[in-house]
């Protein structure tokens, strides 16, 4: 037997003012998305704002429904759409932040196993990295560059092929 050990790298920022001003701008945008979203049962809400290589920014929000599980993540629901509506466009970028009607969250939240794995099936299909950045609703910065920090041991498509 061996014991191992796995190590993740990830920068931390006090705030978005540390952010450069196309990540402040993306953050901004998840925030906004995050206002939208619809959690009628959880009363938590989750914004994402994708940055693709052409420019153009996708935003997604969890969406809820009472034949639960049957809603979706926000993250997914961003990619997604990214992926129906600029299909050849690697994701640069992807900002998540979260809120809840009963309590602050004033920490980075990371998304959940499926929204990892949708993720890591962007990166691999683009062949590059996805920068993350995480925030609460208010407070410090978590940034990883790549799914890889959240999801080391992350279903690979390759190993289908054997």
């Amino acid at each position: 037997m061996q014991n191992l050990e796995l190590k993740i790298s990830y920068t931390e920022l006090e705030n978005e003012n540390e952010l450069n001003e196309q990540e402040k701008a993306l953050m901004q945008k998840a925030h906004q998305s995050c206002s939208l979203a619809y959690a009628p049962y959880s009363h938590f809400f989750v914004g994402a704002a994708i940055l693709l290589e052409n420019g153009i920014t996708v935003c997604g929000n969890n969406q809820e429904n009472a034949a639960f599980p049957s809603g979706l993540c926000a993250e997914r629901v961003a990619i997604f759409s990214a992926g129906a509506s600029y299909p050849n466009v690697k994701i640069k970028t992807i900002a998540i932040t979260c809120k809840s009607k009963f309590f602050l969250v004033n920490q980075p939240l990371s998304p959940c196993g499926a929204c990892r794995q949708a993720m890591s099936e962007y990166e691999m299909r683009y062949k590059s990295n996805i920068r993350i950045i995480l925030q609460g609703e208010t407070g410090k910065i978590r940034i990883m560059n790549s799914i890889s920090d959240l999801l080391p041991f992350m279903f690979v498509a390759a190993e289908l092929k054997k």
